[in-house]
């Protein structure tokens, strides 16, 4: 029995407390300051693909207690266009969605055409199709993106007009008609939004036999 109890704690103190210190370490770094989240489902289409996994900036805007929605001290706020990471009111999972209003804006769409503050987005089309979907570059205050509709009959096409509360942001998805967000389950608090995404690492294509799209890795998002 006693060699027993020797031979486990030398077990503990060289094997298990430093990898236990390694793995706490890794994961206060990850919870705090970088991050990654993979991408599951085609709702941020044609700017993030299904099967890719994308740099998350934990420190964007503030720094949070490891593991933890606590804010330590803020420096920002998420900023209209932003891609970021949050945790959906609806069931809690994290979500990559796009930051369509900041507290105070007034938010509408029509035939899946945005109007931000009174003042409709514009759009222009491109020689870009996915099936039976339309790419077309959008832009509100001058910052620009793809976003990919399918028509003006689905659910979310028309919808609002929204006045975004205090401490709350209204997120989309850039896949228009077929993305669960803020115009299905409501606005985001700010305390939910874990950090900003920046960056492709990885892009792997699970139609494919999850065969690599290189020409996708460490693409920067807009």
């Amino acid at each position: 029995m006693q060699r027993f109890r020797e031979a486990a704690r030398h077990f503990w103190v060289e094997w298990l407390r430093p990898l236990a210190v390694i793995a706490l370490v890794l994961g206060s770094f990850r919870s705090a300051v970088a991050d990654w989240n993979d991408v599951p489902t085609g709702s941020m289409r044609p700017t993030v693909l299904e099967g890719e996994r994308v740099f998350v900036n934990r420190v964007a805007y503030d720094l949070k207690v490891p593991f933890t929605t606590l804010r330590i001290a803020q420096w920002a706020d998420p900023s209209r266009g932003d891609i970021v990471v949050c945790y959906s009111p609806h069931d809690g999972r994290r979500l990559l969605k796009r930051v369509v209003g900041v507290p105070g804006d007034r938010i509408e769409m029509k035939d899946n055409r945005l109007i931000v503050n009174g003042i409709a987005a514009h759009y222009q089309d491109t020689t870009l199709r996915d099936g039976d979907t339309t790419i077309l570059h959008e832009t509100v205050d001058r910052r620009g993106h793809l976003v990919e509709v399918a028509g003006d009959s689905s659910a979310g096409a028309t919808f609002g007009p929204v006045v975004v509360p205090p401490e709350r942001y209204l997120v989309m998805g850039d896949n228009r008609d077929n993305s669960f967000d803020s115009r299905f389950f409501g606005f985001v608090p700010r305390s939910e939004i874990l950090g900003r995404a920046t960056r492709i690492v990885a892009s792997v294509d699970p139609e494919r036999s999850f065969r690599p799209r290189f020409e996708r890795f460490f693409k920067p998002l807009l």
